[in-house]
């Protein structure tokens, strides 16, 4: 028996065992989609729990709204690029319908660090909510998607002035670690429907 290859046989076996821990955390399997859905359902309970504490104004006007929905997002941002995960769920006021959608963005930003934030996205017309949930949005190719809010034009301007317009016939909110943002970012950002959760 050749020892040197013995040992050569017992040495990459050592390495491969060793490795196997550090693999299977790239590897590590992702949660079902029931329990993926789960975990969106009290994402959104939580957020809009946190909105309400914010903003008390604005639980009236997602009950009077055709439908609102809920997006989380991770977001890195390393030297001048900036990418972030995220998802959510689109509820239907009138019949109850939830959509589970995907959200991705990428764009330009100075500075190194991460940034997490849920957003709450209010639909006031039925159109603004169908558009969403059966085409998605892609603010991909605008410079700034976020339009300004009263908040820009007023020093004392509160919670209930940090909404901004989505689009017509949307009331967008954006949470942080830190409370409610007064404005909103919506640059680089795609939202599209989850084929595995619907």
């Amino acid at each position: 028996m050749n020892i040197s290859l013995t040992r050569a046989s017992l040495a990459c076996v050592s390495a491969l065992l060793l490795a196997q821990p550090a693999m299977a955390m790239f590897h590590k399997e992702g949660p079902t989609p029931d329990e993926a859905r789960a975990e969106i359902q009290t994402m959104k309970q939580e957020t809009l729990e946190q909105l309400y504490k914010e903003n008390p104004d604005a639980r009236s006007e997602i009950k009077s709204a055709k439908g609102y929905a809920v997006f989380s997002n991770f977001g890195m941002n390393l030297f001048l690029l900036s990418t972030g995960r995220g998802a959510g769920v689109a509820h239907d006021n009138g019949n109850g319908n939830e959509t589970y959608m995907k959200m991705f963005s990428a764009g330009g930003g100075l500075g190194m660090g991460v940034k997490k934030f849920r957003a709450v996205f209010i639909f006031h017309t039925a159109k603004a909510f169908d558009d969403f949930v059966e085409k998605g949005w892609d603010f991909s190719g605008q410079a700034d998607a976020a339009a300004t809010t009263d908040a820009d034009n007023s020093k004392d301007a509160g919670a209930a002035d940090a909404a901004a317009t989505a689009t017509q016939g949307v009331t967008v909110y954006q949470l942080t670690d830190q409370g409610l943002a007064l404005q909103a970012t919506l640059q680089g950002t795609k939202y599209w429907q989850d084929e595995d959760l619907n």
